[in-house]
């Protein structure tokens, strides 16, 4: 009898760094399943995201294309009209499950190539009778913790026990779904995303995770002689609306840090029952297993907090593949990759023929030394009052405050360029020897590489149809965004159950 064709396991997390992980470097945190992964398989060290942000970096990842060709630049619609990788191994045979969050917009309970969906998103209580995870809750005496994820708006990045205990942590759930997958589906070949929303913030391991690690000996964020240069605008307009822009709390940074690491080792005892789940059913030998993430997070180095930044805090993430014969191995490779390598890949592993799908992303098994881009548009920020004005050529033109409001990466594993248009910065760093503590753009000596790696990123914004940024072969200055004078001007928001608790606090809420 002829063995099936490789499963595929896709484990995700969500705003995951690379350097959160022991076995990239960090001594403090504690991912036993993680290493055990990284051993058995193949550590990319130079992954990247192709967009450091949710929907953006998910979107290029199920495509295999970057931001330019899917005009997918932010939390912003995915189209319609490229076919995820999920839809072309649905038409060729395998199986496809997505476990917990997928993000799609702008219809969040789209399949988009899923055969079926275990929905486990941050959403409206009123989405309850969609969300299989929340009537878990209600079904156990849980119906008030609709934050299940932490309490968001001015909490947002206040580090806070779960009100769940660990049995019915949001985390706990996805793998408990993944290990049920596994155990049912033996026969067909198949593609599973399991889907982590932690780490990303609110930081709110359950009890007694809350107290694995001990604020007081947490490491402090990555600081240089001077953060504020460091800063683009986008970390501005994130410290604004995160709250964290009127000085910094060392205790507050330390408990930070120490309750995303609880959060991230969570994730990896769920990993762990994963793993091991698919050794007793007899998988583990047939399985292709990437786990990564869509971006990082800053978590207060350069004193910024976030996303949404092309410093490698949130653009560089974890890549851990494994596959026997194939991925193996315990090496550590310092080729640059990036999500948008997953689609090819995928498909590669299933024995699809890919020519007929045009990506920008190269099967792991192909990729050689050479670059890989990220692009992101605080555009949605602008428009919504992040920033003091918009002049009016960009108010008549979206595609062009989308560009103008954009930051652009290349890199090459060992240097990387970045261009911020809406402040018209640019950065150098030599990722070998600084771990981007200095900015080289400028440096005479470095002048080289800025121009070898700028002339290599306008070619690719050019491919993609942006040319707009470009003016004789250097940036075209528009307009140089600030943020208002008001430190209340943009905080966020993000508090989707306030007219939920309206109703049960009646006489004490305004309307």
């Amino acid at each position: 009898m002829a063995q099936k064709r490789p499963n595929i396991l896709h484990i995700f997390a969500d705003q995951l760094r690379f350097d959160a992980i022991c076995a990239n470097g960090n001594p403090v945190i504690r991912t036993p399943n993680l290493d055990r992964l990284s051993a058995m398989g193949v550590n990319y060290q130079r992954a990247y995201t192709p967009s450091p942000v949710c929907v953006a970096a998910r979107c290029s990842m199920l495509t295999g294309c970057y931001p330019p060709a899917t005009n997918c630049f932010s939390n912003d619609r995915m189209p319609e009209e490229i076919p995820s990788f999920m839809e072309i191994l649905t038409r060729n045979g395998y199986r496809t499950h997505g476990i917990g969050k997928c993000h799609f917009t702008p219809d969040g309970n789209a399949l988009r190539g899923f055969q079926n969906r275990e929905r486990q998103e941050e959403m409206h209580p009123g989405s309850l009778e969609k969300e299989p995870y929340y009537q878990m809750l209600v079904e156990n005496g849980f119906g008030y913790a609709y934050e299940a994820h932490g309490v968001r708006g001015p909490m947002y990045y206040i580090p806070q026990p779960s009100r769940l205990p660990a049995r019915f942590h949001p985390t706990q759930w996805i793998g408990d779904r993944t290990m049920a997958f596994l155990r049912e589906n033996t026969e067909e070949p198949w593609y599973l995303f399991s889907s982590f929303i932690h780490p990303h913030p609110p930081f709110t391991p359950p009890v007694p995770w809350h107290k694995l690690y001990d604020p007081v000996q947490m490491p402090l964020p990555k600081y240089t002689c001077d953060d504020e240069s460091m800063q683009m605008f986008v970390n501005k307009i994130q410290n604004r609306y995160k709250y964290r822009d009127i000085g910094s709390d060392l205790n507050l940074i330390r408990c930070m840090k120490a309750y995303y690491y609880a959060c991230v080792s969570f994730v990896d005892y769920q990993v762990g029952r994963i793993l091991d789940t698919l050794e007793e059913t007899g998988q583990m030998d047939n399985t292709l297993i990437v786990f990564t993430a869509d971006h990082g997070e800053l978590l207060g180095d350069y004193h910024c907090y976030g996303k949404r930044s092309m410093h490698d805090g949130p653009a560089r993430i974890p890549m851990l593949v494994y596959q026997k014969g194939v991925f193996e191995g315990g090496v550590k490779i310092d080729t640059p990759v990036s999500l948008v390598d997953l689609a090819p890949t995928f498909l590669e592993t299933a024995g699809v023929e890919t020519d007929n799908y045009p990506m920008d992303g190269v099967s792991l098994t192909k990729r050689e030394d050479g670059y890989v881009y990220s692009v992101f548009s605080c555009y949605q920020e602008v428009k919504s009052g992040s920033a003091r004005e918009i002049p009016g050529l960009f108010r008549e033109d979206l595609s062009l405050l989308k560009a103008v409001c954009g930051n652009y990466m290349i890199t090459d594993g060992k240097w990387k360029y970045i261009y911020s248009a809406p402040d018209h910065r640019e950065f150098l760093f030599d990722l070998v020897t600084d771990d981007e503590t200095r900015n080289r753009a400028g440096t005479a000596s470095c002048r080289p590489h800025q121009q070898r790696l700028k002339k290599q990123l306008m070619a690719f914004l050019k491919d993609g149809g942006l040319q707009c940024l470009i003016e004789k072969e250097d940036w075209k200055w528009y307009h140089v965004f600030t943020l208002p004078e008001n430190p209340d001007s943009g905080l966020i928001v993000q508090d989707i159950t306030c007219s939920w608790f309206d109703e049960k606090l009646p006489g004490y809420r305004e309307s």
